[in-house]
């Protein structure tokens, strides 16, 4: 699976039951699946609705609001599947096992939670705040995303001295308990769940196969915006700039339909007032960016100083040519290397990243890591590890991986050439 930061992280695929006992012998307790399958994880197959219930509301509660989810799922023309969370709350599942993708999904989600906190204020929340949750259920429509998991179907959780069950129920079982005003009746030991499973069968079983579609009104529109929008982080970049002037990309809609595990980067040489080169890698649907005067070492140990700059539209990956002067940044532009990169250990968030590069002229491994942050460039350092690098030869160091153009050739041209889809 992508990682935020960039890089893959590897999950297990529980798809045979030695597997799921190697997981148990290994002290797997609960277990929290993605909401789609491995071939293809944009396409979940199944909306969640997590109904969490917040101080002065209980189990009993939240069957009150998976009712009218319901009503509304019901109206359009959508069957429902129960099951409780095995903690406080409840979940519901919208089987689809069709082409939905998660750009549907998602602001579905979101719609049906909005609309019922317009119609319920007082019973329902559909923000996050826990501030806001008391005597309330929080709707957490959040859980559809290709990043967050769920916590599994006959699950064991592992919340108290006695765990309970995530069960799959019946509507007829949460009519009963919620009559009866007895909650004790919606939480299973795992003896009793199975017992039940002996007597029932698995009822949840049509999650599996039932296909359903989501109305054609949910498209990849993100809800409440009107339009699709660039990601707000390049606000910064767009401001630095004007459009009508340089031929750089303006800040686009993330082509999210190219999406893999490995993420790419590329190394711009950049004669602006001081030749430097700017270091760029594909995160969370923008470039983060930094300027690397002496450009990365191929040699263990040596750290070169780079500093963090705003980020920058995915276009701006196979952008080559010359930004006029007067222009931000203005000079030109050369791509000097382009690839695909792996993060090995860190975070970016925390400042401190292992990267392992596959490019076109540099491959292997570089530590970056941040050193201050007080001020609008954070400066970090870049250090080649474990090995140095094959050396840069005299031609590869003056010329570009998409052109083969130095930079003398960029300049006299006087042109900018960028592609959207642009890929290594």
């Amino acid at each position: 699976m992508p990682r935020s930061e960039g890089g893959v992280i590897n999950y297990l695929m529980l798809n045979d039951a030695p597997t799921v006992a190697w997981c148990a012998n290994n002290g797997t307790v609960e277990l929290h699946p993605f909401l789609h399958r491995a071939e293809n994880i944009q396409r979940p197959t199944h909306v969640a609705f997590d109904l969490d219930p917040g101080e002065g509301a209980d189990i009993l509660t939240c069957i009150e609001v998976a009712h009218l989810i319901r009503e509304v799922l019901t109206g359009l023309k959508l069957q429902v599947f129960p099951k409780v969370s095995g903690s406080k709350g409840l979940q519901l599942y919208v089987p689809l096992n069709t082409a939905v993708t998660y750009e549907t999904a998602t602001p579905f989600a979101k719609a049906v939670a909005d609309l019922l906190h317009q119609q319920h204020p007082r019973l329902i929340v559909s923000e996050m705040s826990k501030a806001l949750r008391v005597n309330r259920v929080f709707i957490d429509w959040s859980q559809n995303n290709e990043k967050n998991t769920t916590v599994g179907p006959y699950s064991v959780r592992g919340k108290r001295l006695e765990p309970f069950v995530s069960m799959p129920v019946t509507w007829d079982d949460l009519k009963t308990a919620e009559k009866s005003g007895q909650a004790d009746r919606l939480y299973f030991s795992p003896g009793d769940a199975l017992k039940r499973i002996a007597q029932r069968g698995d009822v949840f079983a049509p999650v599996l196969k039932l296909k359903q579609t989501l109305p054609r009104e949910f498209s990849a529109i993100p809800l409440g915006t009107g339009e699709p929008k660039a990601p707000r982080s390049l606000r910064r970049y767009a401001e630095k700039r004007d459009f009508s002037q340089t031929a750089e990309p303006a800040p686009a809609i993330p082509q999210r339909s190219r999406r893999s595990s490995r993420r790419r980067f590329v190394i711009q040489k950049h004669a602006a007032s001081h030749l430097h080169y700017d270091f760029r890698l594909e995160m969370d649907d923008v470039l983060k960016s930094w300027a690397v005067p002496k450009g990365l070492s191929t040699e263990v140990g040596v750290k070169r100083s780079a500093f963090q700059t705003e980020d920058h539209p995915l276009d701006y990956f196979s952008f080559e040519g010359t930004i006029p002067q007067g222009q931000y940044g203005g000079g030109t532009v050369m791509v000097w290397d382009i690839g695909t990169y792996e993060v090995l250990g860190g975070n970016h968030g925390k400042g401190d990243l292992k990267l392992w590069l596959n490019g076109k002229k540099l491959t292997g491994e570089w530590h970056i890591f941040r050193i201050k942050s007080d001020d609008e460039k954070p400066v970090w350092l870049v250090n080649r590890a474990r090995e140095d690098a094959h050396m840069i030869t005299a031609k590869q160091e003056e010329t570009s991986v998409l052109s083969g153009r130095t930079m003398e050739q960029i300049a006299a041209a006087k042109d900018a050439v960028w592609q959207s889809k642009g890929s290594p």
